[in-house]
């Protein structure tokens, strides 16, 4: 960021601070080609003679009046916020390193939202001159950011690189997938009414439980094209503003939690049916994210967002209906059922716990937040506790599972 070709033996200027002290100030050219965070270190020693990893907040504003025009206009209120609001009167060498690799650290965050002064730059949404990537990464930050300091962050920090390539790969091997299924068993509509559905090696089904790739590869089937267009439709305005925001470790790890909740919770409390579908992963995604537009409602600026809300409740209550519906609706080859719904309710609860602290960490580690490893903690022990019950459960309670497919 920093870094310049210049010939090494420039000599550096002096200059005094707020506090009537002479310090050695570099120039851009006395800024070489060398590693980013050596950059960053160089260049607060000359501020911290005494080596203590802090600066005060006088030297902290000399730094960026001397160095602020190199930086994004963005990273420089947000760099002038921190140096405002620090109540201790001094700025952390690491916390400044963070901010120049990207990672905010909390007590960063905290400097921030206890400034005493907001941020008084023009709203991102009022800038002009934009291009096509330049607005599209604006309108994913609007979607999906409750705070301007966060949407003018990553605005300036995102970079495409890597792609948001997860939720769409996941979406094109289950269009694959169906398409497949499709032109084998001859039908697109209700593929489940199919004798030859069941016998892929994909789905959920209780008599093949102990096959443990099943209780994660179910999402790649579909009962039929109105179940695949719903999901898919979700999937991709949800799944992919979110992976662009929150990356694709993330949003893999919530996709995935509700999924294999989704299958867990159908062999505890529907033991007798079988699951097909990512509606799991969907609804993980989707309520996690309504769940936090609503807690952070006045800080989201994204357009029409009442009313997309309720359209967003309206698809995955009609989905629900359906995969209702069709799990009481006389199976076509009894006495096997039609597949469950039950794996809907299991991404909701994903949603709702682990999903609200990812999308309410923006930037943070999630190893440092409490809360995560607490949801995460009773996450894990659902799973044990739904794994000792398909061991132990069925034969106890002497359960009459439907012939295998």
């Amino acid at each position: 960021m920093w870094a310049r070709e210049a010939p090494i033996n420039s000599s550096p200027a002096v200059a005094a601070n707020a506090e009537g002290e002479e310090i050695e100030v570099l120039e851009s050219s006395d800024i070489l080609p060398v590693a980013p965070e050596e950059q960053w270190k160089s260049l607060f020693d000359k501020y911290d003679p005494e080596n203590s990893g802090f600066i005060s907040t006088e030297r902290f504003r000399d730094l960026l009046a001397t160095h602020g025009s190199e930086l994004d206009p963005h990273k420089l209120e947000v760099l002038l916020a921190l140096a405002d609001g620090n109540a201790d009167g001094k700025i952390c060498y690491q916390d400044f390193v963070n901010l120049m690799s990207n990672k905010r650290s909390n007590s960063f965050r905290r400097a921030i939202l206890q400034g005493s002064r907001q941020i008084k730059g023009c709203s991102l949404r009022d800038e002009v001159g934009l291009g096509l990537s330049q607005r599209l990464v604006r309108h994913v930050a609007y979607e999906t950011l409750p705070r301007e300091v966060d949407r003018k962050w990553y605005f300036d920090s995102y970079t495409y690189c890597p792609p948001p390539l997860l939720i769409l790969a996941i979406t094109i091997t289950e269009v694959a997938v169906f398409m497949y299924y499709g032109f084998q068993l001859d039908r697109l509509v209700l593929q489940v009414s199919s004798p030859s559905f069941l016998k892929s090696p994909l789905p959920y089904h209780p008599q093949l439980r102990a096959q443990a790739w099943r209780y994660l590869s179910y999402c790649f089937m579909h009962t039929g094209i109105e179940h695949l267009s719903l999901n898919m439709a979700m999937q991709l305005l949800v799944g992919v503003p979110l992976e662009m925001v929150h990356g694709a470790l993330r949003i893999g790890l919530v996709y995935v939690c509700g999924v294999l909740a989704g299958s867990l919770a159908v062999s505890v409390t529907d033991m007798t049916a079988p699951v097909v579908g990512s509606s799991g992963g969907v609804y993980a995604l989707v309520s996690a994210h309504l769940a936090n537009v609503v807690m952070n409602w006045s800080g989201m600026k994204c357009q029409f967002k009442l009313f997309r809300m309720a359209m967003a409740l309206v698809c995955m209550s009609v989905e629900f209906g359906r995969a209702v519906w069709l799990r009481f609706y006389p199976p076509a080859f009894p006495p096997c059922p039609n597949p469950s719904f039950v794996a809907h309710l299991g991404g909701v609860m994903v949603g709702l716990t682990l999903g609200v602290v990812v999308l309410q960490n923006y930037e943070q580690r999630l190893q440092e937040q409490s809360l995560f490893w607490i949801f995460f903690f009773v996450y894990t022990l659902f799973v044990l506790c739904a794994v000792f019950w398909n061991i132990f459960a069925y034969s106890l309670l002497d359960v009459r599972l439907p012939p295998p497919p």
